[in-house]
């Protein structure tokens, strides 16, 4: 299947708003050996992006509250289930089925912005002075040149942490410095991935679905493990994509929460709940209350220990009272 819709899509996104920053009067040249006008277009094509993906994030926010919401049910079916996990995922299927919630909408965002994250990393790879397919994907040889002569502190855009002195020559670009900021660029990249999964979690709490607790556990610890690997092959534009795209979910994600705060109170009082019932029995929230009423009532069943008393009062008290020290003698 030809990606070339991809790369022709996003190189006109890249184009029109390098061409709108130019218009305006943002510097062609290098200000502090950065290239403003391309890096401002890198970052507002992933503004672009995350507008046109607002209303499915929208969408995932909604179906982490009823995924949140559902969190009881899933608690008695993992009970009455117990041992049973061929049993037990099709109940919750049909749970999710019959709610209309979906466990990986979660991950949907992610998923729609990888044929960007795709066709930036291949239109950036192809930046080089040396490259005869300059004007592919509707990009003129001006704009090319231009292009391929971008950077970010000295730094061109289309050279990588694993660069070696031969890719950066026709580039005019220092090793040292390319691994320099590179560097930086991956570690900010990690930091803020990370960040973004565990501001969601720390806000809607971890999920009681071990498929939902897995898929939160890849997101939190498992992607930004990945980028210390897969970081050193991304052009540095495309982690000024990523490191953008990341800052730009942290805010989405703040003014969501605080607009549609999760269920925390619901949240809390089941935990409270499970933690109570931990003690006595390893049962759920609702069946731990009903389970401390009888604890309550234990004491009440010490007057029974004075049994005898009901018992002696046909007979006469005082003799009643000596039968148990006979008995006892």
């Amino acid at each position: 299947m030809s990606l070339d819709w991809i790369y022709y899509a996003i190189s006109w996104i890249l184009l029109t708003w390098h061409s709108a920053w130019d218009a305006i009067g943002v510097p062609v040249g290098a200000v502090i050996g950065t290239n403003w006008a391309w890096i401002l277009a890198i970052i507002f094509l992933v503004v672009t992006v995350r507008v046109i993906l607002f209303p499915v994030f929208v969408k995932q926010i909604k179906s982490q509250r009823a995924m949140q919401a559902l969190q009881p049910k899933v608690k008695e079916l993992q009970e009455k289930h117990k041992g049973d996990r061929e049993t037990l995922q099709k109940e919750m299927m049909e749970l999710y089925r019959k709610e209309k919630a979906n466990p990986l909408m979660g991950c949907l965002p992610m998923f729609l912005q990888i044929p960007v994250f795709l066709g930036l990393f291949h239109t950036l790879k192809r930046l080089n002075p040396t490259n005869p397919g300059k004007t592919l994907y509707g990009w003129t040889a001006d704009q090319f040149n231009s292009a391929s002569s971008a950077k970010l502190f000295t730094a061109p855009i289309s050279g990588r942490f694993g660069s070696t002195a031969a890719d950066l020559a026709p580039l005019g670009a220092n090793t040292g410095t390319v691994k320099l900021i590179a560097g930086i660029l991956v570690l900010i990249m990690i930091a803020t991935t990370y960040l973004t999964s565990r501001q969601m979690i720390l806000k809607t709490g971890w999920a009681e679905d071990p498929q939902q607790r897995m898929v939160q556990r890849l997101m939190l610890y498992g992607i930004p493990v990945s980028l210390l690997v897969s970081g050193s092959i991304f052009p540095i534009g495309v982690i000024i994509y990523w490191v953008t795209n990341n800052l730009f979910t942290l805010g989405q994600q703040q003014w969501v929460l605080r607009k549609f705060p999760p269920l925390v109170p619901p949240k809390k009082a089941t935990a409270t709940a499970g933690k109570t019932t931990a003690q006595p029995a390893k049962t759920s929230g609702l069946f731990g209350r009903k389970a401390a009423a009888p604890v309550a009532k234990a004491p009440a069943a010490a007057p029974k220990v004075a049994g005898p008393k009901p018992g002696a009062k046909p007979t006469n008290p005082k003799k009643g009272g000596n039968r148990p020290a006979k008995r006892q003698g």
